[in-house]
């Protein structure tokens, strides 16, 4: 151990699960170098060597991949760089390399000058208390030192092929799909994977460009839907697939035109996993319909609500002993048949299994899940050094009120019309807001509640619920 040169990092970068700034602002090739010095020492100490890094597509992300490298190098460890690639790719080589951490370069779903960072140690996720205490070794210079060497290695087919192998069954009937990569880091995966899959498959945005000229790579916000469903329409196609910057988040429409989210793409899962795992656990977010926990329940399953947030719903599904998960941002976790790890493109190759299995259309599983009046997942701009605050004292006025509320993360109360939510996010500057009803006319009244809430903390809109409401 050393005490070099301390680094204290822009307090808004380090954040519950993972580390995420905006470039040349917040966050600088400085502070890549110094969370990779701060990462390579908890890895030694804890035991480990070898550190897999991988970076996506943006501008910024090879010069903060290097200095990020130059960093952990210097605490001793040896670094197996895979270049650039999905997230999911950089998770496939910790486990196919048999690293003892990774770390990726990513500024997954948001804007095109952010960028950051995705951490895993001895098979674990860093996050929360982890990430901080990053933080505290960079403030004190407390580095591990030595001299690591590095490694390149290309791991891209390995993970197509492991992808390939997930439809391992007959292919009766090849269907026609679209897949907008949104020129985010899974577009030569993906390109990879469908010449190799059966069936007829058009290919939008596949081209890598960290300017994300087409369209924000956010398959959560229907907007940047578009262009997938015109593709779907033109084609004719039995269904289509959108990927975010970094290829672990997932967006589906059928072949009408409609959108499947996070938590109905979950119901599809779990109804398939259930078959061959009665009784298993099943995850999902907090933002996640009660359809779906009450579905999950209906086929045998034991329904489990836990906080929003990959590491999180990671480490729970570890705890849990949990087949599946998912959020309703498009992250989903496979633990059978798989890693245990959010791979938008394995859940796409899956999802194709299913419906060739099951032998309906998508369409057909969407039209017959339950029904429920809902908002989509709404973001409402709230400062970073606000957002906490205001959930917190949203907490306290419902609790003076006596309301009943699930606390899991952020307030989720329930009322006789159904339930609304509010919990500020752990990525961008803003509160994350939802309401579900259980017919038409109980949804302006959960959406009047969350209004309420919100100017009642200063906030002030029109209509939160608009597009661009709350700004």
């Amino acid at each position: 151990m050393s005490l070099s040169a301390r680094h204290t990092f822009d307090s808004s970068v380090l954040r519950e699960y993972d580390v995420r700034g905006v470039v040349g602002e917040t966050l600088h090739a400085a502070d890549a170098n110094a969370l990779g010095k701060a990462f390579g020492t908890v890895v030694r100490r804890s035991g480990g060597k070898r550190v897999a890094v991988g970076r996506d597509g943006r501008i910024s992300s090879p010069e903060l991949a290097e200095a990020l490298i130059d960093g952990i190098l210097s605490t001793g460890c040896d670094v197996v760089r895979i270049g650039r690639g999905p997230t999911p790719m950089l998770y496939f080589t910790v486990y196919d390399e048999k690293t003892d951490a990774g770390i990726m370069v990513t500024g997954s779903h948001n804007p095109s000058n952010y960028n950051g960072f995705k951490m895993l140690n001895a098979g674990k996720s860093v996050f929360g208390d982890a990430i901080q205490e990053l933080g505290q070794i960079a403030a004190k210079g407390d580095f591990e030192t030595g001299s690591g060497e590095i490694t390149d290695v290309d791991v891209e087919d390995r993970y197509v092929a492991r992808l390939v192998k997930e439809l391992d069954c007959d292919v009766a009937k090849p269907m026609t799909i679209v897949w907008d990569c949104g020129n985010g880091a899974a577009g030569d995966v993906v390109r990879k994977l469908t010449a190799q899959l059966p069936g007829t498959h058009q290919l939008l945005f596949d081209e890598v460009d960290g300017t994300f000229p087409n369209h924000h790579p956010d398959p959560t916000v229907e907007a940047n839907l578009v262009d997938l469903k015109a593709e779907v329409a033109k084609h004719n196609a039995d269904w289509g697939v959108a990927f975010d910057g970094d290829g672990d988040r997932i967006g589906v429409i059928d072949g009408k035109g409609n959108v499947l989210w996070g938590d109905q793409l979950l119901q599809i899962f779990a109804a398939d996993v259930l078959q061959r795992q009665p009784g298993a656990a099943i995850i999902a977010d907090v933002k996640a319909s009660q359809t779906l926990f009450d579905e999950v329940t209906r086929l045998g399953g034991k329904a489990i609500m836990w906080k929003t947030g990959h590491s999180l719903i990671k480490t729970k599904m570890i705890e849990e002993k949990a087949p599946i998960a998912g959020e309703m941002s498009g992250h989903i976790f496979f633990a059978e048949r798989y890693y245990g790890y959010d791979d938008a493109t394995y859940a796409a190759v899956r999802l194709y299994r299913i419906l060739v299995q099951s032998g309906k259309s998508l369409a057909d599983w969407r039209a017959a899940m339950p029904v429920a009046v809902n908002t989509p997942e709404t973001r409402i701009e709230c400062p970073d050094d606000r957002k906490f605050d205001l959930i917190e004292e949203v907490r306290g006025r419902l609790a003076e009120a006596g309301a009943e509320v699930s606390g899991i993360d952020g307030v989720r109360v329930s009322t006789d019309d159904g339930w609304w939510l509010l919990r500020a996010s752990n990525t961008q500057p803003a509160i994350v807001a939802r309401c579900e009803a259980t017919d038409e006319a109980g949804l302006p009244r959960l959406k009047a509640q969350v209004t309420d809430q919100l100017v009642k903390s200063g906030l002030s809109s029109d209509d939160f619920f608009a597009p661009g409401g709350g700004h």
